[in-house]
């Protein structure tokens, strides 16, 4: 079990404005951009032993803008599939639903084709990615690299300490932040979180 190193991708205008971004391919916005380009030394002050990017424009380009543009692209580091959530806000879910919360009450149904996800389904997909890096880590050194989007990293880092993948509500992640998952005695802990240039790890 190697050190996992946590990337979310650059600012959007939907993430801006607390739309729920779960399919939609929305792009980076310019300071999206530059909260990627800031953290390039800390990329770069680590060895990257294999390196995986969600599908989406926003984790492709922040993967790019940190200098890793050979990262593998796997569909388990999608967002969260919001279902009818998708696009909307937290506070126009809840003048309907009072004290909606996601990672308890989980989404509506959506479109056949994206029809929504419970924490439980995400956490499965976190489970497979966890699997791929541990199999990537065999035989090699460094840290694995996984860039991708705020919901779903909090899942997976649940779920990397033994946790129930609604404990990610326990783990706010701002776009442009860097995580440091490791090991302490065998065990795995949260060696950093949240971190980008000038703010504490």
């Amino acid at each position: 079990m190697g050190d996992l190193l946590l990337v979310r991708h650059g600012e959007t205008e939907w993430s801006r404005s607390g739309r729920h971004t779960g399919w939609t391919d929305v792009p980076l916005t310019e300071h999206g951009r530059e909260e990627a380009r800031r953290l390039v030394p800390l990329i770069r002050s680590h060895r990257i032993g294999a390196a995986f990017v969600s599908p989406s424009q926003r984790a492709r380009e922040t993967a790019e803008l940190i200098g890793v543009p050979d990262a593998r692209v796997d569909e388990d580091l999608r967002e969260w599939d919001y279902g009818g959530y998708e696009g909307v806000t937290t506070a126009e879910i809840q003048r309907t639903r009072p004290g909606w919360f996601l990672f308890d009450d989980g989404v509506v149904q959506g479109p056949p084709e994206h029809p929504g996800e419970s924490a439980e389904q995400v956490g499965e997909r976190a489970d497979r990615m966890l699997g791929k890096v541990d199999a990537a880590f065999a035989g090699t050194e460094g840290v694995a690299l996984l860039v991708a989007h705020g919901h779903f990293l909090r899942v997976l880092t649940a779920r990397r300490l033994g946790l129930a993948p609604s404990a990610g509500a326990l783990f706010q992640l701002a776009t442009g932040t860097v995580c440091r998952l490791g090991t302490e005695h065998g065990r795995p802990v949260i060696a950093g979180w949240n971190i980008r240039p000038g703010l504490p790890g």
